[in-house]
């Protein structure tokens, strides 16, 4: 045994040792948080076991070496009061000949009855997995943990008082203290994918946890051809918390260091765990606001998504290439393969669940570029994107991409009672909306959102609790939204490059197809409940509530109906198109810049300008000796917060940039080649201190470095008291007109994907 790792945790808020056992379900249930080689785990059973002792398997200081070997050859079974007992003579064969003490094999029950094993899944439960059966592609049932438990206990009090003695955290040859009950966790870590890491076979473990002495051990598992499950002693390590005259204390330990084996994934360096995993687990330990957000892919199979994103992954690489959008094509593009990749599980997941075999057909309201649209019309699912604007690479996807170009408003005429799945993947002014015309379209209507901009029903959502973020909050009101309209509403985190990654989705109802009637009239009430929340435009008033379309029609026994057959076309027509609530505005087609880009050029000039005087004027920011310093003092400036420049600037330039989404901060994080923003405060930029950072960028951006070198005056050159702080040679900006280059235009090849 050895410890690999202690750090000293600062407990100014009493929140230990909660706060312990609280790190430790994050690396238990989300290991993906520090090692970023994982894609997640699998949590497949958990069961509350004895401390192994000598005596449960009937064991003695005395007992023969033979008598110990044909005591571990039975197996063991819960006694009744939780321990662990003698079980009978028969059972499932543990293949235990011819091993040593400290191998525990299990071997997989034959001819289990499948229904049986999901049923106990399903009462021993799968944490953060509600409704996910703990049994997964190819491996053993979950319920046979308790047979793995006992198998390995046996072994434990047959002779490895080492290891017992590690997992107890007492003295070997001695008992725990105080006799209680252990949590043991049966996991699946999962790694991740990539194109230089081929898909890595998950690994089982199972986790010890001792609440009464403060531990958490580590136990990998390992399955021969034979399907012998052995628990594997060289990569075994502990979590252990410990209090000494009133300071806390974290160490990790593994219980054999010389036959340490790290693969770089599952199991790292143990200088890893001593170093980076032990300062995280004492961070968390005594962080004491807690996450108000599902853990990543809580709803999905992470193996199959795993799966699932680096094969789409590869096929649709080639879009960064050829991406026409002024968008940063990496960003987007990978994210719409992991929604794709996340949909596309989901959407297998419930075939699988309703016995279904054709494709599910959706429609992506605001699809935007497309993408997603693209991805899963080619991998069999048939369905179409609407969004208010065209853009450049709908041309590239071919015919088989069905795209629509117009502007999508709650009322009747928008419904879609032959799709079964509506998407809103940033779908802005209609994210609240989109719960609505599923509920509405049909019975079977279901819905998935990726809310991003906060938009109520008629403008601008307004806040209403400080206590939560603007974020949650919004959440909870599309929740609300939902629980209005009649749905299940679950809610799960993505994993794609953006902050706003929850996604909600609507997959079942609250009520039977024969309460449709009543349910959205409550809908409508909802609704209307909601007028006044944004402010109405200047002028209009509210109008009053449209009459609804009576619902289930002998024709549409299952959706939305409409109006009465003897009711005049014309009259039809018009409530079709009414508003479901006045106020509602659409995108315009027409998407108006507002980013500053759009300002006059002199405008930006002249705000630069004044802003570097503020700066330059202002104390000099000490930050030490800079590594290419010389003898000649060139002036940095001071660091003022936006704030105080917003306070030194007129009126009218105030205004004219509120006009603009970000405004002021906008503007200079614009104007990145003189300023730098962060945290608030602006100071002028020190080129100095940009070179080996960009030695560390990756090569696509190196090479827009490449690309733009020379191509622009340098603003230092021309501006600064002192000139520029670096050499002409050395500037990637031109020290006056001679050595402007003209600039690369790379033409992109146009090919239909």
């Amino acid at each position: 045994m050895a410890e690999v790792g202690r750090a000293a945790v600062r407990d100014p808020a009493a929140l230990l040792p909660g706060g312990f056992w609280a790190a430790v379900a994050v690396w238990l249930e989300r290991p993906q948080v520090a090692n970023k080689r994982l894609c997640g785990v699998r949590l497949d059973a958990r069961r509350s076991v004895g401390f192994p002792r000598a005596e449960a398997c009937g064991h003695s200081p005395n007992t023969s070496p033979e008598q110990e070997e044909r005591a571990a050859a039975r197996p063991c079974q819960r006694s009744p009061n939780g321990g662990l007992g003698p079980g009978p003579s028969t059972g499932p064969e543990l293949g235990t000949a011819g091993r040593g003490p400290e191998e525990s094999p299990l071997r997989r029950p034959q001819g289990e009855d499948p229904r049986e094993a999901a049923a106990a899944a399903r009462l021993a439960g799968v944490p953060g997995q509600p409704g996910k059966v703990g049994v997964g592609e190819g491996d053993f049932p979950a319920a046979d943990l308790d047979s793995l438990w006992d198998a390995f206990s046996r072994s434990l009090a047959g002779g490895n008082p080492e290891m017992l003695a590690f997992l107890t955290g007492s003295r070997a040859g001695s008992q725990p203290e105080a006799p209680g009950e252990l949590d043991v966790v049966l996991r699946t870590v999962i790694p991740k994918t990539g194109p230089h890491c081929p898909l890595a076979a998950p690994r089982r473990e199972v986790v010890v946890q001792d609440v009464l002495n403060g531990t958490v051990t580590f136990l990998p598992l390992e399955e021969d051809d034979r399907g012998n499950v052995k628990v594997e002693m060289g990569n075994v390590y502990q979590v252990r918390l410990s209090q000494s005259q009133k300071e806390w204390f974290i160490s990790i330990l593994i219980f054999c260091p010389e036959r340490w084996h790290s693969d770089g994934i599952v199991y790292p360096k143990p200088s890893w765990l001593g170093g980076e995993l032990l300062a995280r687990l004492a961070r968390w330990s005594v962080e004491s606001k807690r996450s108000g957000f599902k853990s990543t892919l809580s709803l999905i199979s992470i193996i199959k998504y795993s799966k699932t994103y680096q094969m789409l992954k590869e096929k649709y690489k080639d879009m960064v290439k050829v991406w026409p959008e002024v968008t940063d094509p990496e960003k987007f593009v990978y994210e719409d393969v992991a929604i794709a990749a996340y949909l596309l599980i989901l959407w297998e997941e419930e075939r699988a669940e309703r016995g279904l075999t054709a494709k599910q057909s959706f429609v992506d309201l605001g699809c935007g570029n497309g993408l997603l649209v693209h991805i899963l019309s080619t991998e069999g699912h048939p369905g179409r994107g609407i969004d208010v604007r065209r853009r450049k690479i709908w041309d590239m996807y071919g015919p088989q991409t069905c795209l629509e170009e117009g502007a999508i408003t709650p009322n009747d005429k928008n419904l879609f009672p032959d799709v079964d799945w509506l998407i809103g993947n940033h779908s802005d002014e209609l994210t609240p909306w989109i719960p609505v015309i599923a509920a509405r379209s049909s019975y079977g209507c279901r819905f998935f959102v990726l809310p991003c901009c906060f938009f109520d029903f008629t403008g601008k959502y307004s806040r209403r609790q400080s206590q939560k973020t603007q974020y949650r909050e919004y959440l909870d009101f599309i929740v609300e939204v939902g629980l209005a309209c009649g749905f299940h509403v679950e809610e799960d985190c993505l994993r794609i490059p953006s902050t706003k990654r929850v996604c909600l989705i609507g997959k079942s109802r609250t009520y039977s197809p024969a309460g449709e009637g009543s349910v959205d009239e409550r809908r409508t009430q909802y609704i209307n409940s909601r007028r006044g929340r944004p402010m109405s435009p200047p002028g209009e008033a509210p109008a009053p509530p449209p009459p609804r379309a009576t619902v289930g029609h002998a024709g549409h026994p299952d959706g939305h109906q409409a109006p009465d057959a003897e009711a005049a076309e014309g009259g039809a027509e018009a409530r079709a198109d009414q508003l479901w609530l006045s106020g509602f505005h659409p995108r315009e087609k027409a998407e108006r810049v507002r980013n500053c880009a759009a300002l006059p050029r002199d405008f930006i000039d002249q705000v630069v300008l004044q802003v570097a005087h503020l700066l330059l004027d202002g104390e000099q920011l000490n930050t030490g000796s800079t590594p290419s310093s010389s003898s000649k003092a060139w002036n940095r400036g001071g660091s003022l917060s936006l704030a105080e420049v917003a306070r030194k600037l007129d009126r009218g330039t105030l205004q004219r940039l509120k006009r603009e989404c970000g405004g002021l901060q906008t503007l200079l994080r614009n104007s990145h080649q003189v300023f730098e923003v962060l945290n608030g405060s602006v100071h002028i930029r020190d080129w100095r201190e940009e070179k080996p950072h960009r030695q560390q960028c990756p090569e696509a951006k190196r090479r827009l470095f490449s690309e733009a070198f020379k191509t622009r005056i340098c603003w230092f050159f021309s501006h600064h008291p002192d000139g520029c702080v670096l050499p002409s040679d050395g500037c990637p900006f031109a020290h006056g007109p001679a050595e402007l280059r003209p600039p690369q235009t790379p033409k992109r090849k146009k090919q239909v994907l």
